[in-house]
Protein backbone atom coordinates (compact mmCIF):
# COMPACT_ATOMS: atom_id res chain seq x y z
CA UNK A 1 0.00 0.00 0.00
CA UNK A 2 1.38 3.23 -0.84
CA UNK A 3 -0.08 5.51 1.33
CA UNK A 4 -0.61 7.98 -1.08
CA UNK A 5 -3.87 9.82 -1.84
CA UNK A 6 -6.01 6.97 0.13
CA UNK A 7 -7.39 10.24 2.37
CA UNK A 8 -8.24 12.75 -0.06
CA UNK A 9 -10.92 14.84 1.48
CA UNK A 10 -10.50 13.28 4.60
CA UNK A 11 -10.46 15.09 7.72
CA UNK A 12 -7.55 13.79 10.19
CA UNK A 13 -8.93 13.47 13.69
CA UNK A 14 -6.10 16.53 14.57
CA UNK A 15 -2.47 17.54 13.27
CA UNK A 16 0.01 14.63 13.82
CA UNK A 17 3.17 14.62 15.66
CA UNK A 18 4.64 11.77 17.10
CA UNK A 19 7.39 11.55 19.69
CA UNK A 20 9.71 9.00 19.46
CA UNK A 21 11.97 8.29 22.80
CA UNK A 22 15.65 7.36 22.36
CA UNK A 23 15.03 3.63 21.92
CA UNK A 24 13.89 4.03 18.64
CA UNK A 25 14.78 7.44 17.56
CA UNK A 26 16.51 5.50 13.62
CA UNK A 27 13.22 3.70 13.43
CA UNK A 28 10.98 6.74 14.09
CA UNK A 29 12.52 8.88 11.59
CA UNK A 30 12.44 6.65 8.62
CA UNK A 31 8.60 6.51 9.40
CA UNK A 32 8.78 10.27 9.24
CA UNK A 33 10.06 10.37 6.08
CA UNK A 34 7.35 8.03 4.70
CA UNK A 35 4.59 10.02 6.45
CA UNK A 36 6.47 13.19 5.23
CA UNK A 37 5.97 11.86 1.24
CA UNK A 38 2.51 10.30 2.38
CA UNK A 39 1.13 14.09 2.49
CA UNK A 40 3.41 16.16 0.18
CA UNK A 41 0.95 14.78 -2.35
CA UNK A 42 -2.39 13.64 -0.73
CA UNK A 43 -5.25 16.67 0.37
CA UNK A 44 -3.45 19.20 -2.31
CA UNK A 45 -6.62 20.56 -2.90
CA UNK A 46 -7.29 21.81 0.69
CA UNK A 47 -4.33 22.98 1.69
CA UNK A 48 -5.88 26.84 2.37
CA UNK A 49 -8.40 25.09 4.32
CA UNK A 50 -7.79 25.79 8.22
CA UNK A 51 -8.16 22.03 8.99
CA UNK A 52 -5.28 21.68 6.75
CA UNK A 53 -3.14 23.95 7.36
CA UNK A 54 -0.49 22.08 8.92
CA UNK A 55 -1.05 18.55 7.53
CA UNK A 56 2.08 18.56 5.14
CA UNK A 57 5.55 19.13 6.93
CA UNK A 58 8.92 18.58 6.62
CA UNK A 59 8.49 16.45 10.09
CA UNK A 60 6.06 14.87 12.19
CA UNK A 61 8.89 14.12 15.31
CA UNK A 62 8.52 15.77 18.54
CA UNK A 63 11.92 17.07 20.48
CA UNK A 64 11.51 15.33 23.12
CA UNK A 65 13.80 13.58 26.22
CA UNK A 66 13.98 11.95 29.53
CA UNK A 67 16.98 13.17 31.16
CA UNK A 68 17.87 11.81 34.47
CA UNK A 69 19.06 12.49 38.25
CA UNK A 70 22.63 11.43 39.66
CA UNK A 71 20.05 8.85 41.75
CA UNK A 72 18.73 7.44 38.20
CA UNK A 73 15.71 9.27 39.14
CA UNK A 74 14.21 11.04 35.43
CA UNK A 75 11.29 13.28 34.03
CA UNK A 76 9.64 13.28 30.73
CA UNK A 77 9.82 16.62 28.85
CA UNK A 78 8.84 18.19 25.47
CA UNK A 79 10.35 21.17 23.98
CA UNK A 80 7.87 22.02 21.78
CA UNK A 81 3.91 22.42 22.07
CA UNK A 82 1.77 19.47 21.48
CA UNK A 83 -1.55 20.83 22.49
CA UNK A 84 -4.13 19.23 20.23
CA UNK A 85 -2.94 17.28 18.47
CA UNK A 86 -2.87 13.52 17.41
CA UNK A 87 -0.05 12.31 19.49
CA UNK A 88 1.93 9.09 18.81
CA UNK A 89 4.19 8.01 21.43
CA UNK A 90 6.80 4.98 20.07
CA UNK A 91 8.99 3.06 22.54
CA UNK A 92 11.09 0.10 22.28
CA UNK A 93 11.17 -1.70 24.98
CA UNK A 94 13.71 -4.56 24.31
CA UNK A 95 16.15 -1.56 23.29
CA UNK A 96 19.14 -2.74 25.71
CA UNK A 97 21.87 -0.47 24.19
CA UNK A 98 21.01 2.71 26.31
CA UNK A 99 22.63 3.34 29.45
CA UNK A 100 22.09 5.35 32.18
CA UNK A 101 24.63 6.46 35.91
CA UNK A 102 23.01 5.66 39.32
CA UNK A 103 25.02 7.13 41.87
CA UNK A 104 28.36 6.59 39.44
CA UNK A 105 27.39 3.01 38.52
CA UNK A 106 26.63 2.43 34.67
CA UNK A 107 23.02 0.57 34.05
CA UNK A 108 21.61 -1.06 31.09
CA UNK A 109 18.33 0.20 30.78
CA UNK A 110 15.72 -2.49 30.90
CA UNK A 111 12.31 -2.84 29.51
CA UNK A 112 10.66 -1.91 33.10
CA UNK A 113 13.09 1.77 32.72
CA UNK A 114 11.78 2.11 29.33
CA UNK A 115 8.51 1.53 30.19
CA UNK A 116 8.61 3.94 33.20
CA UNK A 117 10.20 6.65 30.32
CA UNK A 118 6.81 5.75 28.33
CA UNK A 119 4.41 6.96 31.64
CA UNK A 120 6.77 10.38 32.02
CA UNK A 121 6.00 11.26 28.29
CA UNK A 122 2.24 10.23 28.71
CA UNK A 123 2.29 12.48 32.15
CA UNK A 124 4.05 15.09 29.93
CA UNK A 125 1.57 15.93 27.49
CA UNK A 126 -1.80 14.84 29.42
CA UNK A 127 -4.19 17.78 29.28
CA UNK A 128 -2.35 18.75 26.36
CA UNK A 129 -2.54 16.62 23.43
CA UNK A 130 -5.80 15.83 21.51
CA UNK A 131 -5.36 12.15 22.32
CA UNK A 132 -2.56 9.92 23.13
CA UNK A 133 -1.84 6.77 20.87
CA UNK A 134 1.16 4.58 22.07
CA UNK A 135 3.39 2.60 19.69
CA UNK A 136 5.11 -0.72 21.52
CA UNK A 137 5.46 -2.87 19.17
CA UNK A 138 6.96 -5.36 21.64
CA UNK A 139 4.00 -5.38 24.15
CA UNK A 140 5.77 -4.10 27.64
CA UNK A 141 5.25 -8.15 29.76
CA UNK A 142 3.55 -9.49 26.99
CA UNK A 143 4.74 -12.84 27.96
CA UNK A 144 3.48 -12.72 31.05
CA UNK A 145 0.09 -12.53 30.10
CA UNK A 146 -1.48 -15.05 31.99
CA UNK A 147 -1.29 -16.12 35.71
CA UNK A 148 -0.14 -19.60 36.56
CA UNK A 149 -0.73 -20.37 40.22
CA UNK A 150 0.37 -17.54 42.46
CA UNK A 151 2.03 -15.26 40.16
CA UNK A 152 1.56 -11.43 38.96
CA UNK A 153 -0.53 -10.62 36.10
CA UNK A 154 1.95 -7.43 34.61
CA UNK A 155 1.22 -6.99 30.90
CA UNK A 156 -2.79 -6.84 32.06
CA UNK A 157 -1.54 -4.29 34.88
CA UNK A 158 0.29 -2.29 32.16
CA UNK A 159 -2.13 -2.08 29.79
CA UNK A 160 -4.69 -1.01 32.59
CA UNK A 161 -1.66 1.98 33.47
CA UNK A 162 -1.76 3.55 30.25
CA UNK A 163 -5.87 3.05 29.61
CA UNK A 164 -6.10 5.30 33.15
CA UNK A 165 -3.30 7.58 32.29
CA UNK A 166 -5.48 8.71 28.85
CA UNK A 167 -4.08 6.10 26.39
CA UNK A 168 -6.55 6.44 23.30
CA UNK A 169 -4.97 3.74 21.48
CA UNK A 170 -2.66 1.16 21.75
CA UNK A 171 -0.17 -0.35 18.62
CA UNK A 172 1.37 -3.33 18.74
CA UNK A 173 2.91 -6.24 16.66
CA UNK A 174 2.54 -10.20 17.20
CA UNK A 175 1.68 -9.98 20.61
CA UNK A 176 2.54 -13.54 22.59
CA UNK A 177 -1.25 -13.89 23.44
CA UNK A 178 -3.01 -10.69 22.09
CA UNK A 179 -6.45 -11.63 24.33
CA UNK A 180 -4.57 -10.04 27.27
CA UNK A 181 -6.57 -6.74 25.01
CA UNK A 182 -9.61 -8.02 27.78
CA UNK A 183 -7.40 -6.41 30.68
CA UNK A 184 -8.85 -2.78 28.62
CA UNK A 185 -12.03 -3.99 26.46
CA UNK A 186 -13.01 0.09 26.19
CA UNK A 187 -9.84 1.14 24.62
CA UNK A 188 -8.05 0.73 21.25
CA UNK A 189 -6.09 -1.95 20.92
CA UNK A 190 -4.85 -3.08 17.93
CA UNK A 191 -2.45 -5.76 17.03
CA UNK A 192 -0.45 -6.26 13.45
CA UNK A 193 0.80 -8.82 11.71
CA UNK A 194 4.08 -8.86 9.72
CA UNK A 195 3.61 -11.59 6.99
CA UNK A 196 3.88 -9.84 3.67
CA UNK A 197 6.92 -8.25 5.01
CA UNK A 198 8.28 -11.74 6.26
CA UNK A 199 7.71 -13.37 2.48
CA UNK A 200 8.64 -9.98 0.36
CA UNK A 201 12.14 -10.05 2.23
CA UNK A 202 12.57 -13.52 1.54
CA UNK A 203 11.42 -14.26 -1.89
CA UNK A 204 14.31 -11.46 -2.34
CA UNK A 205 16.93 -12.92 -0.98
CA UNK A 206 15.71 -16.15 -2.08
CA UNK A 207 14.70 -15.95 -5.97
CA UNK A 208 14.94 -19.83 -6.37
CA UNK A 209 12.43 -20.36 -3.55
CA UNK A 210 9.52 -22.83 -5.36
CA UNK A 211 6.28 -21.67 -2.91
CA UNK A 212 4.52 -25.13 -3.83
CA UNK A 213 3.01 -27.97 -2.54
CA UNK A 214 5.83 -29.95 -3.69
CA UNK A 215 8.82 -28.25 -2.83
CA UNK A 216 7.87 -26.11 0.64
CA UNK A 217 6.05 -26.48 4.19
CA UNK A 218 5.29 -24.24 6.94
CA UNK A 219 6.27 -25.44 10.45
CA UNK A 220 5.07 -24.24 13.66
CA UNK A 221 7.86 -24.48 16.04
CA UNK A 222 4.69 -25.26 19.22
CA UNK A 223 1.41 -25.34 19.68
CA UNK A 224 1.11 -21.04 21.16
CA UNK A 225 2.81 -20.31 17.23
CA UNK A 226 -0.11 -22.42 15.26
CA UNK A 227 -2.57 -19.88 14.75
CA UNK A 228 0.33 -17.89 12.48
CA UNK A 229 1.63 -21.04 10.82
CA UNK A 230 -2.20 -21.51 9.85
CA UNK A 231 -2.62 -18.30 8.29
CA UNK A 232 1.08 -18.46 6.24
CA UNK A 233 -0.08 -22.12 4.95
CA UNK A 234 -3.44 -21.02 3.69
CA UNK A 235 -2.24 -18.32 1.60
CA UNK A 236 0.40 -19.76 0.39
CA UNK A 237 -1.49 -22.80 -0.65
CA UNK A 238 1.12 -24.91 1.51
CA UNK A 239 0.70 -27.77 3.90
CA UNK A 240 1.32 -27.67 7.70
CA UNK A 241 3.62 -29.39 10.08
CA UNK A 242 4.15 -28.51 13.96
CA UNK A 243 5.74 -29.61 16.82
CA UNK A 244 4.82 -29.34 20.41
CA UNK A 245 7.41 -29.31 23.52
CA UNK A 246 7.26 -31.60 26.06
CA UNK A 247 8.15 -30.46 29.13
CA UNK A 248 9.34 -31.34 32.24
CA UNK A 249 6.93 -29.29 34.44
CA UNK A 250 8.29 -30.68 38.34
CA UNK A 251 11.05 -28.25 37.92
CA UNK A 252 11.71 -24.37 36.92
CA UNK A 253 14.49 -22.93 35.17
CA UNK A 254 14.81 -18.85 34.36
CA UNK A 255 11.09 -18.71 34.85
CA UNK A 256 10.19 -22.02 32.82
CA UNK A 257 9.04 -25.63 32.39
CA UNK A 258 12.11 -27.00 30.46
CA UNK A 259 11.78 -28.29 27.72
CA UNK A 260 12.56 -32.30 27.10
CA UNK A 261 11.64 -33.25 23.65
CA UNK A 262 10.06 -31.83 20.40
CA UNK A 263 7.64 -34.10 18.54
CA UNK A 264 6.43 -33.59 15.42
CA UNK A 265 3.07 -33.64 13.60
CA UNK A 266 3.16 -33.80 9.93
CA UNK A 267 4.05 -35.27 6.76
CA UNK A 268 7.29 -36.02 5.23
CA UNK A 269 9.92 -33.22 5.09
CA UNK A 270 12.57 -35.37 2.72
CA UNK A 271 13.81 -32.79 -0.51
CA UNK A 272 11.63 -29.72 1.23
CA UNK A 273 12.19 -26.23 2.23
CA UNK A 274 10.52 -25.33 5.73
CA UNK A 275 9.53 -22.02 6.71
CA UNK A 276 9.34 -22.01 10.54
CA UNK A 277 7.00 -19.24 12.04
CA UNK A 278 7.07 -17.75 15.50
CA UNK A 279 6.35 -14.50 17.06
CA UNK A 280 9.84 -13.98 18.48
CA UNK A 281 13.51 -15.13 18.82
CA UNK A 282 14.57 -14.77 22.89
CA UNK A 283 17.34 -17.51 23.71
CA UNK A 284 16.95 -19.16 20.35
CA UNK A 285 17.65 -22.37 21.84
CA UNK A 286 14.42 -24.13 21.06
CA UNK A 287 14.18 -22.56 17.78
CA UNK A 288 17.54 -23.83 16.78
CA UNK A 289 16.77 -27.66 18.29
CA UNK A 290 13.78 -27.42 16.11
CA UNK A 291 15.49 -26.76 12.96
CA UNK A 292 18.11 -29.17 13.82
CA UNK A 293 15.31 -31.68 13.58
CA UNK A 294 14.00 -30.15 10.20
CA UNK A 295 17.44 -31.05 8.78
CA UNK A 296 17.59 -34.54 10.66
CA UNK A 297 14.24 -35.40 8.58
CA UNK A 298 15.53 -34.68 5.40
CA UNK A 299 14.64 -30.86 5.04
CA UNK A 300 16.36 -28.98 2.49
CA UNK A 301 16.94 -25.52 3.15
CA UNK A 302 15.39 -24.14 6.71
CA UNK A 303 14.13 -20.38 7.19
CA UNK A 304 13.50 -19.26 10.34
CA UNK A 305 10.73 -16.01 10.36
CA UNK A 306 10.09 -14.34 14.03
CA UNK A 307 8.89 -10.87 14.54
CA UNK A 308 11.14 -10.16 17.36
CA UNK A 309 14.80 -11.33 17.24
CA UNK A 310 15.52 -10.66 20.30
CA UNK A 311 18.65 -13.16 21.02
CA UNK A 312 19.22 -12.69 24.81
CA UNK A 313 22.12 -15.54 24.98
CA UNK A 314 23.67 -13.91 21.66
CA UNK A 315 24.79 -15.01 18.09
CA UNK A 316 26.64 -17.59 18.90
CA UNK A 317 24.45 -20.75 18.63
CA UNK A 318 23.34 -19.71 15.30
CA UNK A 319 26.80 -18.96 13.63
CA UNK A 320 27.20 -23.05 14.65
CA UNK A 321 23.91 -24.13 13.04
CA UNK A 322 24.67 -21.91 10.42
CA UNK A 323 27.84 -23.47 9.77
CA UNK A 324 26.88 -26.75 10.07
CA UNK A 325 23.86 -26.29 7.47
CA UNK A 326 20.82 -26.34 10.21
CA UNK A 327 19.31 -22.65 9.35
CA UNK A 328 19.81 -20.95 5.59
CA UNK A 329 18.01 -17.74 6.94
CA UNK A 330 16.96 -15.98 9.91
CA UNK A 331 14.49 -13.03 9.05
CA UNK A 332 13.11 -10.71 11.10
CA UNK A 333 11.25 -7.13 11.67
CA UNK A 334 13.22 -3.89 12.42
CA UNK A 335 10.59 -3.56 15.17
CA UNK A 336 13.33 -3.98 17.54
CA UNK A 337 16.49 -3.25 18.65
CA UNK A 338 19.44 -5.13 16.97
CA UNK A 339 23.15 -5.16 17.80
CA UNK A 340 25.22 -4.49 14.51
CA UNK A 341 26.80 -7.93 14.65
CA UNK A 342 23.62 -9.09 13.53
CA UNK A 343 23.44 -7.10 10.55
CA UNK A 344 26.49 -8.51 9.39
CA UNK A 345 25.53 -12.23 9.59
CA UNK A 346 25.44 -13.78 6.10
CA UNK A 347 22.42 -15.23 7.09
CA UNK A 348 20.18 -12.40 8.56
CA UNK A 349 17.25 -10.45 6.96
CA UNK A 350 16.02 -7.59 7.71
CA UNK A 351 11.80 -7.45 7.66
CA UNK A 352 11.81 -3.71 7.35
CA UNK A 353 8.28 -2.29 9.04
CA UNK A 354 8.93 1.43 8.62
CA UNK A 355 6.61 2.11 5.37
CA UNK A 356 3.77 -0.38 6.91
CA UNK A 357 3.94 1.97 10.58
CA UNK A 358 3.71 5.01 8.47
CA UNK A 359 0.78 3.87 6.78
CA UNK A 360 -0.75 2.57 10.30
CA UNK A 361 -0.12 6.01 11.60
CA UNK A 362 -1.40 7.80 8.86
CA UNK A 363 -4.78 5.22 9.07
CA UNK A 364 -5.43 6.25 12.77
CA UNK A 365 -4.81 9.96 12.07
CA UNK A 366 -7.47 10.07 10.04
CA UNK A 367 -9.60 7.77 11.84
CA UNK A 368 -10.38 5.18 9.26
CA UNK A 369 -10.68 1.58 9.60
CA UNK A 370 -7.30 -0.42 9.71
CA UNK A 371 -9.00 -3.81 8.38
CA UNK A 372 -7.62 -3.32 5.02
CA UNK A 373 -4.22 -2.82 5.84
CA UNK A 374 -4.31 -5.49 8.26
CA UNK A 375 -4.98 -7.96 5.89
CA UNK A 376 -2.41 -8.75 3.46
CA UNK A 377 -3.81 -11.69 2.30
CA UNK A 378 -4.49 -10.18 -1.51
CA UNK A 379 -0.69 -8.69 -1.21
CA UNK A 380 0.91 -11.98 -0.90
CA UNK A 381 -0.97 -13.69 -3.29
CA UNK A 382 -0.26 -11.45 -5.67
CA UNK A 383 2.88 -11.31 -5.25
CA UNK A 384 3.43 -15.24 -5.13
CA UNK A 385 1.89 -15.25 -8.71
CA UNK A 386 4.20 -12.86 -10.02
CA UNK A 387 7.35 -14.81 -8.13
CA UNK A 388 6.10 -17.83 -10.13
CA UNK A 389 5.92 -16.50 -13.00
Amino acid sequence: MSGINQFDNILPVARLKIAALDSCLDFAAKVDQYLVNFRRKANTQHRDNIHFQEYAQDSYLVKCSCPRFGTGEAKGRYEESVRGSDLFIMVDVCNYSLTYTVCGHLNHMSPDDHFQDLKRMISAATGKAHRINVVIPFLYEGRQHRRTNRESLDCAIALQELQNMGVSNIITFDAHDPRVQNAIPLSGFDNFQPPYQFIKALLRAEPDLKVDNEHLMIISPDEGAMERAVYFSNVLGIDLGMFYKRRDYSTVVNGKNPIVAHEFLGDSLEGKDVIIIDDMISSGGSMLDVAKQMKERGAKNVYICCTFGLFTDGLAMFDEYYEKGYITRVVTTNLNYRPAELLEKPYYLEADMTKFMATIIDTLNHDTPVGRINDPTKKIRKMIAKHSI
